[in-house]
């Protein structure tokens, strides 16, 4: 039996979104944008599923754009925000995801960009007093920094960073990959321009997501190609992906106070397993819960010969997570997150992510082979 602790990787699919998926699969094989009979009926299972994200995040349908994912959203909201509104600097966190950060490296090589990257403290806080500082002397700015962080868990207080952005007429794009289906997103009330999601982080298919685009905003299309999504996206419409992330959003917000208890009930259990049985381990990033995403935690181990082989171990144990080391020199390509914070770059850390699949019999079984590890570790 192998035991799947890498759920902020990617999700199992949910058996209901699946059957839900190959009914569309079957049943219906038009393309979206002929008007015959066959093209019609699939045009409205799209818009079907646009409503049903539109009402769950309590905005307007023609604010919901689907894409390829979280990767593809977060590209067309900095790329086509700075070239819509002739923006030239952008503020983020050097602990945001690649989609983010590779995407500002290239656009500062090619198009002349600068941005700026706000001081984390050792828990992955972003300094706000920072971010407000820095809009006060540049107008025309762009602040991406996503709800939480995939790697630590760390979370943002959108509201206090919209109400700074809103104070200097700033644009907000908040990546909520992480979060969306596991927290509920009241973008009628919250404002911020931009906000992604990757469906297969919350029992959804892979290769397909959304972005919400505030009415207010209006900005270019970033792929070009033909009239869909109200010419905004170029291409034919990943139909039987769309079905299925409106109904696992639409799973994740009937289930979601149940499912929160349940996955933190979890976490809170693996942080006491381990406090207890293996010693000298902290914990990177925060974990109080109304800091931290419930389905995250990155534990700090201590020091072992050949670290780089945990990981590796617990795969052969039948442990599925992930996780890796801080930056120790030039030449070692480790985590830019926990580099980032300063966490302890001769320890190995691993993410355990949870999912509503998980149980307390696996964190049992995960802790102990941990405690296996380090115990024939020590005896080395």
């Amino acid at each position: 039996m192998r035991i799947y602790f890498d759920n902020a990787a990617t999700t199992a699919i949910d058996p209901l979104v699946f059957e839900e998926m190959t009914k569309v699969m079957r049943d219906h094989y038009g393309n979206p944008s002929s008007i015959h009979a066959h093209g019609r009926e699939v045009r409205t299972l799209i818009e079907k599923a646009r409503k049903t994200v539109a009402h769950l995040l309590n905005v307007s349908p023609s604010e919901i754009f689907f894409t390829s994912g979280g990767t593809e959203a977060d590209n067309m909201a900095i790329r086509m925000a700075l070239e819509s509104y002739s923006i030239n600097h952008v503020i983020s966190s050097p602990i945001e995801h690649h989609a983010v950060l590779h995407t500002l490296e290239e656009l500062e090589k090619s198009k002349g960009l600068k941005y700026s990257l706000l001081q984390v403290d050792s828990k992955g806080n972003i300094n706000l007093e920072q971010l407000e500082e820095l809009l006060q002397n540049s107008p025309k700015t762009l602040v991406s920094l996503m709800h939480a962080n995939n790697e630590i868990g760390t979370l943002l207080d959108i509201e206090q960073v919209s109400a700074i952005c809103r104070k200097y007429d700033a644009l907000f794009h908040c990546d909520t990959v992480q979060t969306m289906g596991h927290y509920r997103h009241d973008l009628g009330k919250l404002p911020v321009d931009f906000v992604t999601c990757a469906a297969h982080k919350l029992h959804g298919p892979k290769g397909v997501g959304f972005i919400y685009i505030n009415h207010n905003i209006k900005i270019k299309p970033l792929l070009f190609g033909g009239a869909q999504e109200r010419n905004m996206r170029g291409g034919t419409e990943n139909v039987y992906g769309i079905v299925g992330l409106a109904k696992a959003l639409e799973l994740a917000y009937d289930e979601m106070e149940d499912h929160q208890n349940y996955i933190q009930n979890l976490k809170t259990y693996m942080i006491q397993q381990i406090n207890e049985h293996v010693p000298d381990c902290t914990f990177n990033g925060e974990i109080v819960p109304e800091k931290s995403l419930y389905t995250v935690l990155n534990v700090c181990f201590p020091e072992m010969d050949m670290a780089d082989m945990l990981l590796f171990n617990l795969d052969i144990a039948g442990i599925s997570a992930s996780g890796g080391s801080a930056c120790s020199s030039g030449t070692n390509i480790g985590s830019h997150v926990l580099t980032a914070i300063g966490a302890h770059s001769e320890r190995p850390s691993v993410r355990f992510s949870f999912s509503k699949y998980n149980t307390k019999e696996e964190v049992d079984i995960v802790v102990s082979k941990v405690k296996e590890i380090f115990l024939h570790e020590a005896l080395r």
